[in-house]
């Protein structure tokens, strides 16, 4: 096995000591070979593009080609939210696509949280798939406005129910209100992607690992072990898109961190309020996300780290003291409770983002080549609908899933160095910035405000 795989985050790391999956890899390419779809990367879209297609078709030759590992990439190091989120709006969509659309969109989404619980219960996959939704707590006046927002615009458009609990029982300190969703699961994500690694074998397709990509065209993938020539090409990789040449500025690679504690008594569960299968976060403007995962310790990230020039990605900026500090002191200050409890796991990775924070399933029936991502972070859940869409239209069907508004949307490409460096990390800026306003002038952030429309809002 390759070093550090368990180490790139809690859930790889519990998945090994689980006895489950040793994270050993597969084989690599043993050289050129022909198939009938060439997926590149080994996460959560490649793996669920390729279980529909040979649900679809099981005689299809399936060959998913991955740099590292399954389940490397933010795959395997999310929060763990099987949510109905989508990285753009309801109005936003509204406003680009019209209302049918968007609320096709919303209906696409909430039906994808239990579509990736059955699938998990059919596949047998063991990834402590709960759905017991989102508790998301106002701690300030603004933060409470933004709530009766969400609440508001959920009841407006009539498909999501989210509702407002004016006083809840157990809660953050300061807190005011909560909103609870209740199309949220929680999981834990590397058991996830490791188990849908397995059942796409199982159906017949063929997983090859430690083979790096290098290029593609229509037809044909070029790796460091040999070209592998297909029918369709599926391109799969996300935050790591921004890696290779073609798509270098389709995609910006953003990272979010997080921290797991030691397991918590059930009797601080009881004091804190969290139920199992519930996931959590706050209106803050720089997000933050945690989840009570199924052994009882607390998961929680947020972001906080910078972009790096170029959109580089390397390990080193899996880990940033300063942020696993500040993300210990906020879960602290949200729940005294788990103030001496250890901190067992510290991990991060990038997540994609597209410039206009869109993301898409498309599939152009000339070239062949097909590409799915651009999810925010919201990708838990999204992936399976991107896999689903993805094997619809690869097979030439006209669906409900094809018709999606996120169907064949073109995002535009960010900008160039250094403008790209310094917007984003502007943006961060002031998301720190807005939420230190809302402090102390306890009314609604003007910097958010204006932010709110380069973000899909």
């Amino acid at each position: 096995m390759k070093s550090g795989y368990r180490d790139l985050s809690f859930w790889l790391d519990s998945v090994v000591r689980s006895g489950a999956d040793e994270l050993a890899a597969r084989a690599s390419l043993p050289g050129d070979s022909s198939v009938d779809v060439a997926i590149v990367g080994g996460g959560l879209t490649g793996l669920w593009t390729g279980y529909y297609l040979l649900k679809r078709d099981p005689g299809l030759r399936v060959a998913v080609i991955e740099k590292n590992i399954a389940g490397f990439g933010a795959s395997g190091r999310n929060g763990g939210w099987c949510s109905a989120l989508f990285p753009a709006s309801v109005a936003g969509l509204e406003r680009r696509h019209g209302l049918e659309a968007a609320l096709a969109m919303r209906r696409a989404m909430i039906d994808t949280v239990d579509e990736v619980g059955r699938v998990t219960h059919v596949e047998g996959i063991d990834c402590d798939f709960a759905k017991a939704g989102t508790l998301v707590y106002a701690r300030s006046r603004p933060q409470l406005a933004r709530a009766r927002a969400d609440v508001a615009e959920a009841a407006h458009y009539g498909v999501d129910r989210v509702e407002l609990i004016e006083s809840p029982v157990a809660a953050p300190v300061g807190t005011l209100a909560a909103t609870f969703d209740p199309a949220c699961a929680r999981l834990h994500p590397a058991k996830l992607v490791r188990g849908l690694a397995r059942a796409v074998e199982r159906l017949g397709g063929t997983i090859y690992e430690e083979t790096e990509v290098l290029d593609w065209s229509t037809g044909s993938v070029l790796t460091t072990h040999g070209t592998v020539t297909a029918d369709t090409v599926v391109l799969a990789t996300e935050g790591y898109g921004s890696a290779l040449p073609k798509t270098r500025r389709r995609v910006l690679p953003l990272y979010s961190l997080m921290i797991a504690t030691e397991p918590l008594g059930d009797d601080t569960w009881r004091e804190i309020g969290i139920e199992q299968g519930q996931t959590f976060a706050d209106y803050r403007h720089l997000l933050i996300y945690g989840q009570r995962t199924a052994d009882n310790r607390f998961a929680f990230g947020g972001r906080g780290a910078r972009y790096h020039w170029g959109s580089s990605i390397r390990p080193e900026y899996d880990r940033v003291p300063r942020v696993f500090e500040h993300l210990r002191r906020t879960l602290v200050e949200l729940f005294p409770q788990a103030a001496d409890a250890a901190v067992t796991h510290r991990w991060g990775g990038p997540l994609g983002v597209p410039r206009d924070w869109h993301a898409h399933a498309s599939f152009d029936p000339a070239t062949r080549i097909a590409s799915a991502g651009g999810y925010v972070g919201d990708g838990l859940s999204t992936t399976n609908l991107a896999g689903r869409t993805l094997a619809d239209l690869i097979t030439g069907q006209d669906t409900e899933l094809t018709r999606l508004p996120w169907t064949n949307h073109r995002s535009p490409s960010w900008e160039l160095e250094p403008l790209r460096f310094v917007g984003s990390n502007l943006g961060l800026l002031a998301m720190e910035a807005a939420d230190l306003e809302e402090r102390i002038t306890r009314y609604p952030s003007l910097a958010a405000k204006l932010m709110a429309p380069l973000t899909g809002h």
